[in-house]
């Protein structure tokens, strides 16, 4: 039977149009449902197990640990639990979410800013280091949110979180930040590879960054980094940020000689099946980009333009956003005054100032979870008429970034709790 993701679709889907739409939605979604990628990507044949195109003789293997962290990890370990059961001989995964894991140690903590709970959880990955040798295989399942949740040692916590608090306000983007974060961690930008060595290890990738690039994804664990201390330096320069301490991430080759990083899912991915959903349904798709990263306004004139000639386009990444409110400096504002809300509220709500009488337009978290408990939500004249019948002013609730209430007021809110996946944001837009 297939997953329904959408919670309220009854409430969401009375139009044609709107049904079709979410539908569109729940395909992403289904190509990125992690029990589904782990179990098409890892097999067992009696003391072979098979991921992806590589093949281990578990004979040959002395200890099997799996380590994880983000917003996938649980529900991928669950499933390789019920893979290769008490072939594993123990691990530790740091998620949102808790789960029934019995070989492996499921712990919760806290994104997107770390936490003592995400120190304390990390620590239990690093103890599972001791003692490692050549003869062990350690798989690591890395996915987004992992650059939060994975955090070690205690200095890291207390850098990330100033840096968070400080980054939201410059507009920079999620790669500047994590190089910065790179360098101010023991563990990330290769530094779990280096742990672990000589021990085999396969990560399976579960990217979250635009674009697909997989090495980025919980600032890179398990891949050697090409960046530098001056890298980070020059973009802690650039946003004027102070009172950082940095260290260079591992460089030299023999600590990656015995790692595999196997890319399981992308934003592509739930892109492809999206388009190819919209297909089934008679629409004409076209995939604008797996790598948004500007504006709302520009993301909405984007996608709103390639849809000419078309009438479905699709698009993967994140708006370009920066956060203020009242009590700051410019560019440097608090957060007082700022409403609830994410990124995929805003754009949908900037949307409304030039969506069209014939469009549908959708933008979603795809870990469900956009900075609240809704995914996201939906936009088209329904939600217009409704504005005007309720007197709802669109440009209050975006300069409090309160987009949040302005779409449980219209009811255009999506619901989907955390889906255990995440591939960034996406959007859709439909033309009737």
């Amino acid at each position: 039977m297939p997953k329904v993701w959408i919670k309220n679709t009854a409430e969401l889907a009375v139009s044609e149009t709107r049904k079709k739409a979410l539908q569109i939605v729940s395909a992403g979604l289904d190509a990125i449902n992690t029990p589904e990628v782990i179990r098409s990507a890892v097999k067992m044949d009696g003391n072979f197990l098979s991921i992806r195109d590589e093949k281990i003789d578990l004979k040959k293997i002395r200890r099997i640990i799996v380590v994880g962290f983000g917003k996938a990890a649980a529900a991928a370990a669950y499933e390789l639990e019920k893979i290769m059961g008490d072939r594993i001989f123990g691990g530790a995964v740091i998620d949102l979410t808790a789960f029934g894991l019995k070989r492996i140690r499921g712990f919760k903590g806290t994104h997107p800013k770390p936490s003592q709970a995400n120190v304390d959880a990390t620590e239990k990955i690093v103890e599972l280091a001791e003692g490692i040798s050549a003869s062990d295989f350690v798989i690591v399942i890395s996915s987004g949110g992992g650059s939060s949740l994975l955090c070690w040692p205690k200095e890291e916590f207390e850098q990330s979180a100033k840096l968070y608090d400080e980054f939201l306000h410059t507009g920079g983007n999620i790669e500047e930040l994590n190089t910065i974060r790179k360098h101010i961690s023991q563990i990330k930008g290769g530094g779990l590879a280096k742990l672990f060595y000589p021990a085999k290890i396969i990560g399976l990738i579960f990217c979250d960054i635009p674009g697909g690039k997989c090495n980025k994804v919980a600032s890179g664990p398990t891949f050697k980094d090409s960046s530098t201390i001056a890298d980070a330096e020059k973009i802690l320069k650039k946003y004027g940020l102070n009172g950082f301490y940095l260290n260079e991430t591992p460089k030299e080759d023999l600590y990656f000689k015995n790692v595999l990083n196997v890319p399981l899912v992308t934003n592509e991915t739930a892109l492809n099946a999206m388009a190819e959903k919209g297909r089934e349904l008679g629409f004409k798709p076209k995939i604008l980009s797996s790598e948004i990263y500007g504006t709302a306004e520009e993301t909405i004139s984007d996608m709103q333009n390639s849809i000419d000639g078309s009438n479905m386009v699709v698009a993967g990444g994140e708006i370009k956003l920066v956060v203020g409110g009242k009590g700051g400096p410019p560019g440097r504002a608090s957060l007082d005054g700022v409403g609830k809300g994410g990124r995929n509220q805003y754009l949908a709500l900037k949307a409304t100032k030039t969506i069209k009488e014939d469009e549908i337009f959708i933008s979603f978290a795809s870990d469900g979870m956009d900075n609240s408990d809704a995914a996201g939500a939906i936009v088209d004249s329904l939600t217009l008429e409704k504005i005007k019948d309720k007197n709802l002013d669109v440009k209050e609730h975006l300069d409090k970034y309160d987009t949040y209430n302005f779409f449980q007021k219209t009811g255009d809110l999506i619901f989907t709790g955390p889906t255990g996946a995440n591939v960034a944001d996406l959007m859709l837009l439909l033309k009737e």
